[in-house]
């Protein structure tokens, strides 16, 4: 059985493209993943569908409200559930952390939207993720984002070939990558990649990966 995965957002639409292309649309037709997209004005307390209002202490802008949350997690949590909010204020989402995401039988994924969660919604969550430095418009691209990178890792949705040389591992950036034509208005393929010899390709690639990771995230390194 494959991995469930529970999308909590206010616009469902926007993940339309996202799942019906590519290796994740692949996914779901193998049923390596299951994906369900929720609107959780629906579990609204109110006649009118509102899911926001005004944050007590005054300020700016709108706060989501927890009832919705709350009333959608008492029907569709189980045991086997990680429930992931996304958030500036979350964890760095890295590379390590899509592993052991990708172990999970069910995952919930919350998406916020105006400027924030009630805080009594953190009680429910088991983790709390950032994807970077940056304000978004809402959470949506950020759960796409770790869809991505953990539906990648199950066992089964790409080759297994393929994970063991990419980005990150051993906390390396990938190595540089050619294909034909050999040459292209003056640019080469470097000769030892056409040399045959696999263990120079090997001991350049090794190379170039510390190189570019030494010049381009030397804090992978340390």
């Amino acid at each position: 059985m494959g991995m469930k995965i529970d999308i909590l957002t206010l616009f469902p639409n926007l993940f339309t493209g996202f799942l019906s292309e590519s290796i994740i649309k692949r996914a779901i037709e193998k049923k390596l993943l299951e994906i369900n997209l929720i609107n959780f004005r629906d579990y609204s307390p109110l006649n009118n569908g509102q899911v926001d209002d005004t944050p007590y202490g005054g300020g700016p802008g709108m706060v989501l409200r927890c009832e919705p949350i709350f009333r959608c997690l008492d029907e569709i949590k189980t045991p086997d559930s990680v429930v992931i909010m996304l958030s500036p204020s979350g964890k760095p989402f890295k590379q390590q952390m899509a592993r052991e995401i990708s172990q999970a039988k069910h995952i919930i994924l919350i998406c916020g939207r105006y400027e924030g969660f009630d805080e009594r919604i953190k009680t429910l969550v088991d983790l709390e993720v950032s994807i970077g430095d940056y304000v978004l418009t809402g959470g949506e691209v950020p759960a796409m984002v770790v869809i991505d990178a953990v539906s990648r890792l199950i066992p089964g949705v790409i080759n297994a070939d393929s994970l063991t040389s990419e980005s990150f591992e051993e906390n390396l950036l990938d190595y540089p990558n050619y294909t034909k034509p050999s040459e292209y208005r003056n640019l080469k393929v470097p000769d030892v990649l056409l040399s045959g010899d696999h263990a120079k390709i090997k001991a350049y690639r090794e190379e170039a990966r510390r190189n570019i990771t030494k010049k381009n995230r030397p804090d992978l390194m340390e």
